[in-house]
């Protein structure tokens, strides 16, 4: 009774806090029924969503949320498919009205991280990760991209008559990567048919910034995140002792090596005026601090927006791999993966969008965006349909929250507020526009 206490309180002072200001702008009858329908619905939703960060789970893991997302979903009257791409949810809403189809995506599952914020619903949740036991934390603010969507399939549901067309809701799993070599994620989606039957003709996304204020929403026009490449290198020499290198072919010298070289791609192969990121994030190799080993193990990414500036990113460091080890009598194995495409947001459609957003949330909280060099399987929608990706303020005035994939990375409430009514809001626009 004490946390429901809390809870109806947090939601009071949240709306009081958020819907003001949200509904100082001049609205159409349209919105001051979906401002009346995000108020009805925000002790539920913040309960889910509260429910959802304490709960976790990681990529293709995601069981129990998708459980949650479908009874949801079913409590609506939706047409909901489960199981797509593992433990992916669909779900369709009719309108009363003829119109166009149109999808919106929330992404599901965590990281392993673990929590290190002040919430008094934060994740405690381990689980076994590649062999480690591991802490589960929304660190991305998926948990807000969920509840956000879920609490948009209230509000629309409650209107249903009025719509225009039929919106499809996909809750996507795996969006951070699947565990190993599983397959997963936004491209196991489209495998399995989920732009089909019905084919939406544009797709919408949201994600969580915590550069940016709760009320205040970002874009990027054209290209906004980069490609995502994984690579992995095993170096191989010649074991030895550590006070005997003349006997070694020295993995770890030819690694330092192959590291420092590769930050000259960057600056001597590509244009200067080409975004690219070639990073490292693993060194792996021995067992003793005097022995040489047999072998090192590299592993990173490459980000890049070109396709001509992967190629040859991959290219050069397969050479400078090849250069290195031959030049030191050493050997090495080469994998490099291309996970997620760039994503651009469709020009057209972005400026078609942009007037609601501003006109919602008022035009100061409306920033244009630059893009940024991390990824997003969105892209495997995106590139298919047109998609328009918009960026939600999580940060509540006066605090301050880590960066996303962080352990303090702190999403307010009141985001999931502001983003039911920003994404109500494009959603019912773009139907009215073209619909009937």
């Amino acid at each position: 009774m004490r946390h429901l206490f809390r809870m109806t309180f947090r939601v009071v002072c949240v709306l009081a806090a958020v819907m003001p200001a949200l509904s100082a702008y001049g609205q159409s009858s349209v919105e001051r029924r979906i401002d009346a329908a995000v108020k009805a619905n925000a002790t539920d939703i913040i309960a889910l969503r509260h429910h959802i960060h304490q709960n976790p789970e990681l990529g293709n893991r995601e069981f129990e949320t998708a459980k949650l997302i479908a009874a949801h979903l079913e409590s609506l009257g939706f047409e909901v498919t489960t199981g797509v791409a593992h433990t992916g949810v669909v779900g369709i809403l009719k309108g009363g009205r003829p119109g166009p189809v149109i999808a919106v995506r929330a992404d599901i599952d965590a990281l392993p991280v673990v929590e290190e914020t002040n919430f008094d619903f934060k994740s405690t949740v381990r689980t076994d990760y590649l062999g480690q036991n591991v802490g589960v934390m929304h660190a991305c603010g998926h948990d807000i991209h969920t509840s956000v969507q879920l609490g948009v399939a209230s509000v629309l549901a409650s209107m249903r008559d009025q719509l225009p067309g039929t919106i499809k809701f996909i809750f996507q799993p795996a969006e951070e990567g699947t565990p190993g070599h599983e397959d997963g994620g936004a491209s196991m989606m489209v495998d399995e048919g989920v732009l089909t039957n019905p084919k939406p003709e544009v797709i919408f996304g949201l994600h969580s910034n915590p550069d940016l204020e709760v009320g205040q929403v970002g874009y990027t026009i054209g290209p906004a995140m980069a490609a995502v490449d994984h690579f992995r290198i095993q170096i191989k020499g010649k074991q030895a002792h550590g006070a005997q290198p003349h006997r070694s072919v020295d993995p770890v010298v030819m690694a330092a090596q192959v590291v420092s070289m590769f930050q000259t791609i960057r600056s001597r192969n590509l244009p200067p005026d080409e975004p690219s990121v070639i990073t490292v994030g693993i060194i792996r190799g021995g067992e003793r601090f005097n022995i040489i080993p047999r072998q090192v193990h590299l592993e990173g990414t490459v980000r890049t927006y070109s396709k001509e500036i992967q190629d040859t990113i991959e290219k050069r460091m397969r050479e400078i791999c090849a250069g290195i080890t031959a030049a030191a009598g050493g050997t090495f194995e080469f994998e490099y993966e291309r996970i997620t495409p760039s994503m651009s947001n469709d020009p057209d459609l972005s400026h078609k969008m942009i007037p609601t957003l501003q006109r919602v949330v008022g035009d100061s909280n409306v920033f244009e965006l630059s893009p940024v060099m991390g990824g997003e399987d969105f892209a495997e929608f995106s590139n298919r349909v047109p998609g328009f990706y918009f960026r939600l303020g999580t940060t509540k005035p006066g605090t301050s929250s880590g960066g996303v994939h962080t352990p303090t990375f702190t999403a307010d409430d009141g985001a999931v507020l502001v983003g039911m009514r920003v994404m109500s809001n494009v959603l019912v626009d773009y139907l009215r526009k073209h619909g009937e």
